[in-house]
C-alpha cells in the first residue's frame, strides 16, 4: 500500500502576503476601536459622567478575559490531556493508515494547533461573555427587595440579579464540558485511544477515564440546573391559566419532580465514574446509567406532571388554581406599581347635561382644545419663519403658571432640521459651523383659539409680530437662553463646530431679522469638545472620515464639536442600564429649556409577575409620530426610577432619583460608584413642576390594569370583567389604540385640577365604557386612579361617541359643508370627562385646505353628554356647545325634545324597515322621559340589535337572512311594548312613547 505524503507546504512569498494582510486587517481594526474608545472618553468626559465610560469598560474587558480564559483553558487542556493519555502503541488497521497522515501533519505543531483552538474558542466565548456587563453588575451590587416569593419565601432581589447570572454561568460550564468532549474525542480518536475497527477494545483506559470524567461533570452540572429550575419555575408560562408562575401541577408534581431529578443525577455521575473506571470498566453500564437519567426525565418531569395537569387539575381548574392565580395578581400588582391603584365606582347615571356645566370653574374652563399631533403643522407654518426650522411631527403638553393661574399648554421647540436644507445651503460649511442651532421654546395655552382657529402664541417669538391680536405682546414663558443646540430633530451625524478665536467674528446663523436677514451668533457654552489642537483634529477626521477638520479654516484653536445632540440618544449613552421614554419633552427651568426624560429600571425576573413586551404594549397611533418606538424588551418589573434632563444650549446631562425605594436603581446607583444618580431631594422646585406622569410607563400600565383589575381569582378566571384599550375614534378600523392624553383637570374625588395623563377603556369585546384610568403625581408619589362605570351602564365609549355625533344627521350636514374637494375635516383628541355623575364628550374639529402650505385650524367642538346620543352639540367654541348641551338638558326635562343645532333633531330616529315594509322609528324613549332601565332596557337593546341585523342583511344582499332578520325585528318590537305597557301598570305613568 502506498504511504500518503504529508501536505504541501505553502511558499515564503504566499505566507508573507497573508501575514501582511492579516497585519493591515488587525491594524485597521484596532485604530478603528482606538478612535471609537478616545472619541467616548473625550465624550464622557464632556458631560463629567467618565465613571460610566470606565465602569462599563472595564467590566466588560474583565468578563471577557475571565469567560474567555476560563473557556480556553477548559477545551484547551482537555485537548492537551487527550492527546497525552494516547496510547503509545496502536494495533493496525486500514483505519489507523488512513489517520496516520493527519497524525503527520499536526503532530509537528500540535501544541501550536491547541492553542489556536482554544483561543478561538475563548475569543468566541469572551465576546459573548461581555455583553453580559450589565447582569454581572447587578449580580454584584444588587441587594434585597424585602419582599419574598410566595413558594420558597427567598427575597426577589435573588431572582432579579442572582438567578439571571447563576443561569449564564450555568450555561457556559454547559458549553464549555461540551466543547472538552467533543475535542477529546476527537483527539482519541485521531490518536487511537478511541478505535471504530480492530481487535481488542475500542477505548483505551486512558480515553474511558477521560472520557467517562467529563460526562460525569455534564451530569452533575444537569443535576444543579434542576436546583435552579426549581427556582425558574416561578417564571414559567402557565397555559392553564395564562398567566407567569407555577401553578397547581408544577407545584405540586413538577418541582418534587425536579428536586428527585437532582438527586437521580448525582447517583448517575457518581455511577458513570464507578462502573468505568473502578470495577467493570466498561461503558455499558455508565450507559445503563444515562439511560434510566434519560428515562427519569421523561416519566418523572414530564409524564407525571401532564397527569396531574390533566385528570387533576384540569377538571376543577378554577378551584386547583386558585390560589397560583392569586400569586400572579398580586406579583404583578406589586412589580409594575399597580398596588397604588385606588378605584372609585362612579354611577355615570345622569343623562341629562346639568345647569352647572355653564357656571363649572374646574373641568370646562380647562378643556383642552389643541391637539399637539394635529396643531404641529400650525405651529410650523406661523412660527417657522425660515424653511429649515422645524417643530416635528408632534408637539408636547405641560403646564405653566401665568398671571397667577395654572393651565396646560402645547409647546414645541423651533428646532433646525438639516433635511430641509436647500442645495445651496447644504455645504459642510453651513451644515455644521453655520446652521448649528434653532431658537425658542414656542407655547399656546392648550384651550385657546384666535383668529379663525389659531393657536394664541405666548412665548418664542424671533422678532417683530406682524399680526398682534393672534399672538401675546410680550413673552408669558420667558426663556432667558433660548437657543436650541440639543434637541429631538437631530440625527446621529448632526455634529457642529462652534466657538470662534476673533470675537467680533460670528459665524453662527442665530435668528431671522426683518426681511430676509439674520444676526450672528458665537456659542459660549460650557458644552462640546474641545478640538483645537491637530491631533483632535486629526482624531475626528478619522471617526467621521471628514478632511475638512483638517483643512478648513472653520476649525481654529477655539472650537468645540458638539456630537449626540439628541436628548434621549444624550441620556441613553449616559445611563445605558436605562430604558428611556418614548417621548422627550421640553420646559422653561430658571430660565433655559431643558428636555425633559423619563427612565425606567426594568427587570425581567420578578417571580409570578406577567411579562409584557414593551414594544408592544407601548405602540398606539403616535408612535414614530414624534415619539420614539422602544425596542421588543420582555420585562415584568418597571418602575420610573429617573427623571433625566438634558440642557437644550450646553447639553448637561443630569439623573435624578424619582422612585428612591427602588432597589434596582440602588444597585445601578451603587455599580457606578454610589454618585451617579442625584438624590430626589435635590430636585429643584421648579423643574419639580414640570414633571408629568410618564406615557410609556402609564400603557403598560393602563394595558395591565384591563385585567388586573379583576383581584378575585375565580372572577379572573372566568375573564368575564375583563377590558380593553379602544381603537382611535375616528379610524377604528385602523387597529391603532387610541393614544392616553394629557389634561389639567378635576375629576371626581380630588380636591382641585391635577395636571394627569388619562384613557378610557371599554369592557373586551364591547364598546361601551367600563372605566376611566388616570395618572398623576401627588406631593411627588405616582397615583393611579380608576373611575369604573357598571356593568351595565348604557354611557357610550369612545368609538361609539365619535360614530353617533359625526352620524347625527343635522352634524353630518354641517360636516360635509366643512369638508369639500377644497378641505378636510380631521377631529382632534376625543376626551372624556365625568362631570356631575354623567360624561361629558368633546372632541375638536380642525379644517384643512388641500392647498399648498395649508394648515389645520380650529372651526368647531363637538360635544356630547350623557350616553352619547342623547344631547349633542356642534358648536363655534366650548362656550356655545356647553350652552346648546344645557338648553337641551332644560328642555329635555320640561318634557319638550332637545334643541337641536341649526339645521334639525340630532336625536330622530332612524327609519327601518319592518316585516310589513312601513317605517317604523328606532323605540328609543323621548329624551323627555327617564331613560329605560331594567327589562324595557334589555329590550331596547333587543330591538337596537335587531336594527342592526337589518341593516347588515340589506347590505350583504342575502334574502334568506333578511328574512330571518326582519322576523327577529318583528318578535324584538313586541317584546319591547310588552315591556312598555308592563313598566306603565307598574310606575302608574303613562308608558314613553317610541316614536317621540
Amino acid at each position: 500500500m502506498r504511504s500518503s505524503s504529508p501536505l504541501p507546504r505553502m511558499s515564503r512569498r504566499g505566507r508573507v502576503t497573508i501575514a501582511v494582510l492579516v497585519g493591515v486587517f488587525v491594524l485597521f481594526t484596532l485604530l478603528g476601536w482606538g478612535v471609537q474608545a478616545w472619541t467616548d472618553w473625550l465624550w464622557f468626559d464632556e458631560v463629567r459622567y467618565t465613571e460610566v465610560f470606565t465602569g462599563v469598560l472595564l467590566t466588560r474587558l474583565v468578563l471577557f478575559l475571565a469567560v474567555g480564559l476560563g473557556m480556553a483553558v477548559i477545551v484547551g487542556g482537555n485537548l492537551w490531556l487527550a492527546h497525552r493519555l494516547r496510547p503509545r502503541l496502536r494495533p493496525h488497521s486500514v483505519e489507523q493508515a488512513t489517520l496516520e497522515r493527519y497524525r503527520m501533519v499536526l503532530s509537528p505543531r500540535l501544541g501550536t494547533w491547541i492553542l489556536l483552538t482554544a483561543a478561538v474558542v475563548g475569543l468566541f466565548a469572551g465576546l459573548s461573555a461581555q455583553n453580559r456587563w450589565n447582569q454581572w453588575m447587578l449580580f454584584r451590587n444588587g441587594g434585597d427587595f424585602g419582599i419574598k416569593d410566595p413558594e420558597f419565601g427567598v427575597d426577589i432581589g435573588f431572582y432579579v440579579f442572582q438567578l439571571p447570572f447563576w443561569r449564564y454561568l450555568l450555561g457556559v460550564a454547559f458549553t464549555a464540558v461540551v466543547l472538552a468532549v467533543i475535542g477529546a474525542l476527537a483527539v482519541h480518536y485521531l490518536f487511537g485511544g478511541v478505535r471504530l475497527q480492530g481487535v481488542g477494545d475500542r477505548m483505551s483506559n486512558a480515553a474511558r477515564a477521560h472520557l467517562s470524567s467529563l460526562v460525569a461533570v455534564f451530569v452533575l452540572l444537569k443535576a444543579i440546573a434542576y436546583v435552579l429550575d426549581r427556582r425558574a419555575m416561578l417564571l414559567e408560562y402557565n397555559e392553564g391559566v395564562k398567566l407567569y408562575g407555577a401553578g397547581y401541577a408544577d407545584v405540586n408534581a413538577l418541582l418534587p419532580a425536579k428536586e428527585i431529578l437532582a438527586y437521580i443525577s448525582i447517583v448517575v455521575a457518581i455511577a458513570i465514574i464507578v462502573f468505568s473506571n473502578a470495577w467493570m470498566r466498561n461503558l455499558v453500564w455508565p450507559g445503563i446509567s444515562l439511560a434510566l437519567l434519560g428515562v427519569s426525565a421523561v416519566a418523572i418531569g414530564g409524564i407525571y406532571p401532564w397527569a396531574v395537569q390533566t385528570f387533576e387539575v384540569k377538571p376543577s381548574a378554577k378551584d386547583k388554581e386558585a390560589p397560583y392565580i392569586q400569586r400572579s395578581i398580586d406579583a404583578t400588582r406589586a412589580a409594575f406599581g399597580l398596588g397604588v391603584t385606588e378605584t372609585t365606582p362612579y354611577a355615570a347615571n345622569n343623562l341629562t347635561p346639568p345647569a352647572s356645566l355653564v357656571t363649572d370653574t374646574s373641568v370646562v374652563p380647562n378643556v383642552r382644545l389643541l391637539d399637539p399631533q394635529l396643531v404641529s403643522e400650525t405651529y410650523t407654518q406661523l412660527q417657522q419663519v425660515r424653511g429649515f426650522y422645524d417643530f416635528g411631527p408632534k408637539l408636547d403638553i405641560d403646564r405653566y403658571g401665568v398671571n397667577g393661574k395654572v393651565s396646560d399648554y402645547v409647546v414645541g421647540v423651533r428646532e433646525i432640521n438639516y433635511g430641509e436644507l436647500t442645495d445651496q445651503q447644504n455645504t459642510w460649511i453651513n451644515r455644521h459651523t453655520v446652521y448649528t442651532h434653532g431658537y425658542g421654546l414656542v407655547a399656546a395655552p392648550a384651550n385657546q383659539v384666535v383668529c379663525g382657529g389659531q393657536p394664541f402664541f405666548v412665548s418664542g417669538f424671533l422678532g417683530e409680530k406682524t399680526q398682534e391680536a393672534c399672538s401675546s405682546q410680550t413673552e408669558q414663558i420667558t426663556a432667558k437662553q433660548p437657543r436650541i443646540y440639543y434637541g429631538e430633530r437631530m440625527a446621529a451625524d448632526d455634529y457642529a463646530i462652534v466657538g470662534q478665536s476673533d470675537p467680533n467674528k460670528k459665524a453662527e446663523f442665530d435668528r431671522p431679522v426683518g426681511e430676509g436677514g439674520g444676526e450672528s451668533y458665537t456659542y459660549t457654552g460650557e458644552g462640546g469638545v474641545e478640538i483645537g489642537s491637530f491631533a483632535r483634529r486629526l482624531l475626528y477626521a478619522i471617526k467621521e472620515q471628514e478632511s475638512n477638520f483638517l483643512l478648513s479654516e472653520a476649525v481654529n484653536k477655539d472650537s468645540k464639536l458638539l456630537y449626540v445632540r439628541n436628548p434621549r440618544d444624550r441620556v441613553e449613552k449616559v445611563a445605558p442600564f436605562l430604558t428611556l421614554d418614548g417621548d422627550p419633552y421640553p420646559a422653561v427651568v430658571d430660565g433655559r429649556v431643558q428636555w425633559i426624560v423619563d427612565g425606567y429600571t426594568t427587570a425581567a425576573s420578578y417571580p409570578y409577575a406577567e411579562r409584557v413586551n414593551l414594544q408592544t404594549e407601548t405602540t398606539d397611533e403616535l408612535t414614530n409620530r414624534g415619539t420614539f418606538q422602544l425596542a421588543r424588551e420582555n420585562v415584568n418589573y418597571m418602575r420610573n426610577s429617573v427623571k433625566a434632563t438634558v440642557d437644550a444650549y450646553d447639553g448637561t446631562v443630569k439623573l435624578y432619583e424619582y422612585d428612591d425605594t427602588d432597589p434596582v436603581l440602588k444597585a445601578w446607583n451603587k455599580a457606578f460608584g454610589g454618585d451617579l444618580i442625584q438624590p430626589k431631594a435635590d430636585i429643584p422646585v421648579e423643574l419639580n413642576e414640570h414633571f408629568r406622569y410618564p406615557a410609556d410607563m402609564f400603557k403598560v400600565q393602563r394595558n395591565l390594569l384591563t385585567k388586573f383589575h379583576v383581584t378575585n381569582p375565580g372572577d379572573f378566571y372566568s375573564a368575564q370583567d375583563f377590558w380593553q384599550v379602544p381603537n382611535v375614534p375616528d379610524a377604528p378600523d385602523s387597529g391603532q389604540k387610541q393614544p392616553p392624553y394629557y389634561l389639567f383637570t378635576q375629576f371626581p374625588g380630588q380636591e382641585s385640577p391635577r395636571f394627569q395623563l388619562t384613557s378610557a377603556v371599554t369592557p373586551n369585546g364591547r364598546q361601551n365604557l367600563a372605566a376611566l384610568i388616570s395618572g398623576s403625581y401627588v406631593d411627588g408619589k405616582p397615583r393611579l386612579e380608576v373611575l369604573e362605570l357598571p356593568d351595565q351602564t348604557r354611557i357610550s365609549g369612545p368609538v361609539q361617541v365619535h360614530q353617533q355625533m359625526t352620524n347625527n344627521a343635522n352634524i353630518r350636514q354641517q360636516l360635509n359643508l366643512l369638508s369639500s374637494n377644497q378641505a378636510q375635516v380631521q377631529y382632534g383628541n376625543l376626551l372624556s370627562l365625568p362631570f356631575a355623575d354623567g360624561m361629558l364628550y368633546v372632541e375638536p374639529v380642525y379644517v384643512k385646505s388641500n392647498q399648498q402650505d395649508a394648515y389645520p385650524l380650529l372651526q368647531k367642538v363637538l360635544l356630547s353628554y350623557g350616553d352619547g346620543g342623547s344631547f349633542v352639540a356642534l358648536a363655534d367654541n366650548i362656550n356655545d356647545g356647553i350652552k346648546q348641551l344645557v338648553e337641551q338638558g332644560k328642555k329635555a326635562g320640561q318634557g319638550a325634545p332637545p334643541t337641536p343645532p341649526p339645521g334639525g333633531n340630532p336625536t330622530s330616529p332612524t327609519p327601518t324597515p319592518t316585516p310589513s315594509g312601513a317605517a317604523t322609528p328606532t323605540p328609543t324613549p323621548s329624551v323627555g322621559t327617564p331613560p329605560p332601565t331594567g327589562d324595557l332596557a334589555a329590550a331596547a337593546d333587543r330591538v337596537q340589535t335587531a336594527i342592526s341585523e337589518v341593516r347588515a342583511a340589506q347590505t350583504s344582499g342575502d334574502f334568506e337572512r333578511y328574512g330571518r332578520a326582519l322576523k327577529a325585528l318583528d318578535e324584538a318590537l313586541t317584546a319591547f311594548q310588552q315591556a312598555q305597557q308592563a313598566a306603565g301598570n307598574a310606575s302608574g305613568s303613562p308608558s314613553p312613547s317610541a316614536g317621540g
